[in-house]
């Protein structure tokens, strides 16, 4: 399978609003133990790559001096932008850009962050971009976090079931190319960062439990590069409906609970 399988670069356009509300934060537990592996100077800088609407960056910023939030999106670097004005987060420095091509100083960065994004990158250019990126010693973290569809209870198959047959119906299977997954399985992040000169430090998994209304559920898949509701069009509403309708036998009893499962990834440039 070749490496070279390449994400569309405007999967994300329009869904800012909807990738601000709909996705789960990053595991408590999971982020204080990064920032405990990674030990920041707390005058330093973060570089947080593909960075969505900031879900790492406001995460940690308090540890850094300095953050760069960079994202190709302006729709997502222009909530970034309020939610630092909202926080008084004047250490937070928003970018648009794509991680591939943006202009970062040598040596500059104690940590560079990507979170739920590495696998829709050149991984081989962002990896050897941030080893010059980073002080010497200093780390990448790669974050991840599954999302509502992954797991084996019953509604979960209903919705994947859902909407696969959506993305069939108005023609959006091609939106996620297909046999990046493979890709990745045969040659895993961590080996890509070993070829890019990282050190491995420690990869580690927290499993989190999570409610979800229905509402919050279409949130999530707004927000998604597989099924935004531009894709959607006209038809989003007998969308909802499809999705209401299918998971409401599961929704009597309450909100649907799934297990969430997150991880990171960390690797050092050597000293």
């Amino acid at each position: 399978m070749s490496e070279a399988i390449e994400f569309d670069p405007d999967l994300y356009r329009g869904t800012a609003e909807y990738y601000d509300r709909g996705r789960v934060p990053y595991p408590t537990e999971m982020v204080a133990d990064l920032v405990d592996r990674v030990e920041p100077s707390g005058g330093g800088r973060l570089l947080d790559l593909a960075c969505g609407t900031g879900q790492i960056t406001f995460a940690i910023a308090e540890h850094f001096g300095e953050v760069w939030a960079v994202d190709q999106e302006p729709d997502m670097i222009e909530v970034v932008r309020d939610k630092a004005d909202i926080a008084e987060a004047g250490n937070v420095r928003a970018v648009v850009s794509s991680a591939e091509r943006l202009h970062a100083p040598s040596d500059a960065f104690e940590l560079v962050a990507i979170g739920n994004a590495f696998h829709r990158l050149r991984r081989d250019a962002v990896a050897a971009n941030a080893l010059r990126w980073l002080h010497p010693g200093r780390c990448i973290a790669l974050l991840w976090s599954t999302g509502p569809g992954t797991g084996d209870k019953d509604w979960q198959r209903v919705l994947s079931a859902v909407l696969e047959s959506w993305r069939r119906r108005v023609g959006a299977e091609a939106r996620v190319p297909a046999g990046w997954e493979q890709v990745r399985r045969e040659r895993p992040d961590s080996a890509v960062l070993t070829a890019a000169g990282f050190q491995p430090v420690r990869s580690a998994r927290f499993f989190t439990e999570h409610d979800w209304t229905v509402d919050a559920l279409l949130g999530y898949v707004y927000s998604s590069s597989a099924l935004p509701k531009a894709a959607l069009g006209d038809r989003a509403e007998a969308f909802e409906s499809d999705v209401r309708h299918e998971l409401g036998a599961y929704t009597s009893g309450g909100p649907l609970r799934a297990t969430l499962d997150s991880a990171y990834e960390l690797a050092r440039r050597p000293a």
